[in-house]
């Protein structure tokens, strides 16, 4: 199985930044995509940015040029610079991992996440 761990969240004022990682582990056969959702009260989870393991990028509209995310093959660890924070950036934020895991003598290919962590911008 594969397990992600998020840290980094927090509560920050508005324009101030954060910083979130996101480590995957156990047994990993392979990890195509990683990448961060976010889920607002009373709102969908949203994709917010996701890279490929060959590095290409993706973001909602909402967070380009403020976000910046990041990845580190060697360590299946996962980045998310979030700058210039808006109050509507206030979510708990997931880690994401679409890849395969051994599990039982077989590979479980799927989406795998993290707990979450709480970002909140206030002031």
């Amino acid at each position: 199985q594969m397990q992600l761990v998020e840290s980094g969240g927090g509560l920050v004022q508005p324009g101030g930044s954060l910083r979130l990682s996101c480590a995957a582990s156990g047994s990993i056969f392979t990890i195509n995509v990683m990448g961060w959702y976010r889920q607002a009260p009373g709102k969908q989870r949203e994709l917010v940015a996701a890279c490929t393991s060959g590095g290409s990028t993706n973001y909602t509209d909402s967070v380009k040029g403020r976000f910046t995310i990041s990845r580190d093959n060697a360590w299946n660890t996962v980045y998310l610079e979030m700058n210039s924070l808006k109050p509507e950036d206030t979510a708990v934020y997931y880690c994401n991992a679409e890849g395969g895991a051994y599990y039982s003598g077989t590979i479980q290919f799927g989406d795998y996440w993290g707990q979450g962590t709480q970002v909140t911008v206030s002031s």
